[in-house]
């Protein structure tokens, strides 16, 4: 593995906070942080895994490697494996060889891709860990203090914008339920009204209207509202 730089580590730690406040897709951005990662330690494949919270499996969500194998290689339970060991213990590992090595789940893979040493370092956000990455070398490498650092503030950034991206989703998520609500809520006005019927019949309109149309609430509340609104000009 070639010596990579100080300069070098600065200089993607800078390139990956420039994608962190772009408008790129999440996918798109965790594919340029395993890119720049790996060109810039000079690493033959580096992957990043996310942990599904429900199933406690570690899946690959982003590597710059082009090998099916590895790219197919099946999800991790949380405590197995390397990987699986550094989302449970939020600590970083180093393997010099995983060929070599009796916890290290794929051995094959390893010996067919020419993948030596390892180092996996944990993805967390407030002590949380959400997902690891990978950095594999070609060659048995002994991880500098340097290199480890470097990949651990890498995987902070990571971190982050996986964690604000999820946040803007679920706000988004949230706006559209209240928005929602307060639509069929005009919607139930208008038809109590107009019908002189309770507030729950009302409501079982708007549902019966919106399963015999296939249509959302949120469409049949817009509907009534705007054909209101249409009678009154």
């Amino acid at each position: 593995m070639p010596k990579a730089s100080e300069y070098q580590h600065i200089e993607a730690l800078s390139k990956i906070s420039k994608a962190i406040t772009s408008e790129l897709y999440l996918e798109d951005i965790l594919k340029l942080i395993v890119s720049v990662t790996a060109q810039s330690l000079g690493s033959k494949v580096c992957s990043l895994l996310l942990l599904d919270e429900k199933k406690k499996e570690l899946v690959i969500r982003a590597t710059q490697s082009i090998s099916e194998a590895y790219n197919k290689k099946p999800p991790l339970k949380l405590g197995e494996g390397i990987a699986g060991k550094v989302a449970l213990d939020k600590e970083p590992i180093q393997i010099y060889d995983v060929r070599k090595e009796k916890e290290y789940k794929y051995k094959d893979i390893a010996k067919n891709e020419g993948l030596a040493s390892l180092l996996c370092v944990p993805m967390l956000v407030k002590n949380r860990v959400i997902g690891v990455i990978n950095l594999y070398t070609s060659k048995p490498h002994k991880f500098s203090r340097n290199e480890i650092n470097t990949l651990t503030a890498i995987a902070t950034q990571a971190a982050m914008v996986i964690e604000n991206t999820e946040l803007i989703v679920k706000t988004k998520v949230i706006q559209e339920e209240l928005e929602t609500r307060k639509l069929v809520e005009r919607a139930k006005g208008v038809i109590m009204r107009d019908n002189n019927i309770s507030e729950d019949e009302a409501y079982r309109q708007i549902q019966k209207y919106s399963m015999d149309s296939r249509k959302s609430m949120r469409e049949i509340a817009e509907a009534i509202i705007l054909t209101k609104d249409l009678k009154k000009t």
